[in-house]
């Protein structure tokens, strides 16, 4: 629920006082039994819970969507889900975008309003780790930021990454994402000085394990301003960028 957009339809007349009152009754969150959807998040947070698939039957993640659609979340995420469960989910909500790169599922029923001041850039060493990438390019552009990739430009050939200096500059977060042994996150923020959020993927060969050898080496990266989310993760690795961008919106 948006308290801000509910006063302002009262204070501009076309909400009647009653029903704005019957809105704010509504509880904090629904009783689903298999889940608790908290519908005041967006207030807290500033973005709407967010639906995580693994774990969770289709009718479930049908069940969490339709209560958040009904509850006056127009806009709805899912994260890591599998074929079968887009398809059917776009069965029913025909309207949502599945990306099956990211293994996001969107709903968008009113457009995204810009909520961030500034670009959030995301940097792939690699195009084995474009999956990851694109859950933080859907989770940015969900939560209402402009969003430019730049993928494939690892230090196996750092030239590419150096062609691209201007592109660098002219972003306000960057996201790093890299696996094998997850150099890049110190080579860009050796060459920025805009926030740097390094994610470490599973990509790699055996000795990488499973993306532990990225996540070590980002977490001993000696260049300065560089943060690191778990392995992975770029949904989380979006929201925190999302979040420095809104403290760039607000200090303008």
């Amino acid at each position: 629920m948006n308290i801000r957009k509910l006063l302002e339809e009262v204070k501009a007349g076309n909400l009647p006082v009653e029903e704005a009152e019957r809105r704010l009754k509504i509880k904090p969150f629904d009783d689903l039994a298999y889940a608790l959807i908290d519908h005041h998040r967006q207030i807290r947070n500033g973005c709407p819970e967010v639906i995580y698939c693994p774990g969770k039957s289709i009718a479930q993640i049908e069940g969490i969507i339709q209560n958040m659609l009904t509850a006056g979340n127009s806009n709805v995420l899912a994260t890591r889900a599998s074929e079968e469960t887009a398809q059917a989910v776009l069965q029913r909500y025909p309207e949502a975008e599945w990306n099956p790169s990211a293994r996001t599922i969107v709903i968008c029923r009113r457009p995204v309003e810009k909520n961030g001041h500034g670009k959030i850039l995301v940097i792939t060493a690699g195009t084995s780790d474009s999956p990851v990438a694109e859950e933080a390019v859907v989770t940015a552009a969900f939560l209402g930021n402009e969003v430019e990739q730049l993928y494939d430009v690892g230090v196996a050939g750092l030239h590419r990454l150096l062609s691209k200096l201007e592109i660098i500059a002219s972003a306000s977060v960057i996201i790093v994402i890299a696996g094998m042994e997850g150099a890049l996150a110190s080579v860009v923020g050796g060459l920025s000085d805009k926030p740097v959020i390094a994610v470490p993927t599973s990509v790699g060969y055996g000795a990488s394990f499973g993306g532990l050898s990225a996540l070590l080496s980002m977490l001993n990266s000696c260049a300065g301003g560089v943060a690191v989310v778990n392995i992975d993760n770029g949904f989380g690795a979006a929201y925190i960028a999302n979040s420095i961008n809104k403290i760039n919106c607000k200090s303008q």
